[in-house]
């Protein structure tokens, strides 16, 4: 009888917490289904709370994938690409830069950069609320998008923050002192990539269209465009003249040591990119794949003209103008490659083959500075013809975000891109060229003549990249 009663009272007890539990009908189930194949905001057109509470599986498997890729985009891929483009006395000091952004960066992320970056705050920076991650948890979504963990969109903004001061790399290669990259890298997170970071991809963003209705600019920027390329790109110039040029530069031989590397590295970046654009549909989902297929289509046609450029100016295709191409048809897809087609992506390419390579065979010369590993003429040029290339080609019949349905950002799209592009070139160049000299008065730019000639590696380092 005591048992009977016990077990009257535990279904009683069951009975009465599921009649307290919210009854979802089959549509509000289906919807849920619905919104999940089609990578869309849950509960459909009721307000029935839904019952796969944290991330998709399928969707947030695709954005921790996308993740790693990003990173592998840097390490090893970035780090071998400019490795091998350095004379062998410097590889080192190139390996040691990127890992030691990895770690530095990655600090700062943590602490409170993800938080300027993708906190409210207004519409230039963000604000204090995530600090040291808090309130970001694996079971939580929406904080990137519907079905991926605020944790894992935190990781993926973080392999992007990682990569885009790491690019700067290739313009003061073999003469900027190991101390001074670091100290330049943390003031230039604050001043130029938190900021742009959050003007351009978040929700109160100045220059985000595609989520803020009330952004003073309503550009659109896929996988980062002004963001990383730019950015970037426009600051390596400024620090790279600043900088000054290497010993011997035009008068010595300064040829990569190791095109085999920098080979392997180019395919890394490009296997390693498919996280970067096609991971920022923030989902596998339709508009994943056309940027899988946009980015392709540009890096492999890109990769072809730059070096049919080349043998048509100089006799031969080099495997540099191969590795060369591919990265710039990267680049100058990246903004673009979620909103046009497949055609538009090809167009995009044979332009990214050809712009870039004038920019770095000639444009390089004409001015005179030693941008060691061409960032400017691939990412500074490349960034800004693939941000406003995307106003000339945006489709809203490949997402849906463009057209009246969305945000109807097609109305003077152009226009927004150039003004988007016309702050970024700006405050990239004016907050570097002040960092720089900041940096300069206070611990110096340069090592010493003697360590320059002698090689960063052993120098700053105590190693030799090689023996015998």
């Amino acid at each position: 009888m005591i048992l009977l009663a016990l077990m009257a009272a535990l279904f009683g007890a069951a009975a009465l917490q599921a009649a307290d539990e919210p009854v979802r009908s089959v549509t509000e189930r289906l919807e849920d289904i619905e919104a999940y194949i089609n990578n869309a905001a849950r509960n459909g057109s009721t307000n029935a709370p839904s019952k796969i509470a944290g991330p998709g599986p399928g969707h947030n498997a695709w954005q921790m994938t996308s993740t790693a890729l990003v990173l592998f985009m840097t390490l090893p891929g970035l780090a071998l690409f400019y490795g091998g483009l350095v004379r062998k006395k410097n590889i080192l000091s190139v390996l040691a830069q990127c890992m030691g952004i990895a770690g530095l960066v990655t600090i700062l992320w943590w602490a409170i950069g993800y938080s300027l970056s993708f906190g409210a705050g207004n519409a230039i920076i963000g604000d204090s609320t995530y600090a040291m991650f808090k309130g970001v948890q694996p079971g939580n979504v929406g904080a990137g998008y519907h079905w991926i963990s605020d944790s894992m969109w935190a990781m993926f903004q973080l392999t992007f923050a990682i990569i885009t001061p790491a690019l700067i790399l290739g313009a003061i290669a073999e003469r900027m002192k190991f101390l001074a990259v670091l100290v330049f890298v943390a003031l230039w997170m604050f001043v130029v990539y938190f900021p742009f970071a959050h003007m351009v991809w978040s929700t109160t963003g100045l220059m985000c269209g595609p989520l803020n209705k009330d952004a003073a600019i309503k550009a659109i920027d896929f996988a980062g465009g002004t963001v990383v390329h730019m950015t970037s790109g426009w600051s390596a110039l400024v620090l790279c003249m600043i900088l000054g040029k290497r010993i011997g530069f035009g008068k010595e031989q300064m040829t990569p040591h190791s095109m085999t590397l920098c080979m392997v590295g180019t395919g890394m970046l490009w296997v390693g990119w498919y996280g970067f654009n096609a991971g920022s549909a923030l989902g596998a989902d339709a508009i994943a794949s056309n940027a899988f297929t946009t980015t392709t289509l540009a890096a492999a046609v890109a990769g072809f003209v730059w070096p049919v450029c080349e043998w048509i100016t100089r006799g031969k295709p080099s495997v540099l103008g191969f590795c060369s191409g591919i990265v710039a048809g990267l680049v100058v897809i990246t903004p673009a490659c979620g909103y046009v087609t497949a055609t538009s992506a090809v167009i995009i390419g044979v332009l990214a083959g050809i712009v870039p390579f004038l920019a770095c065979n000639y444009l390089k010369r004409i001015l005179g500075y030693d941008d060691a590993l061409d960032t400017f003429g691939v990412h500074g040029i490349g960034g800004t013809m693939g941000a406003i290339l995307t106003g000339v080609f945006a489709d809203e019949s490949v997402n849906g975000v463009l057209g009246k349905g969305g945000m109807d950002l097609m109305p003077g799209l152009l226009v927004n891109q150039l003004k988007a592009v016309g702050l970024t070139i700006v405050w990239s160049v004016v907050a570097t060229a002040i960092l720089a000299f900041i940096v300069k008065a206070i611990i110096g730019l340069r090592p010493t003549e003697e360590v320059e000639r002698m090689g960063l590696d052993i120098a700053e380092h105590g190693e030799e990249g090689y023996h015998g």
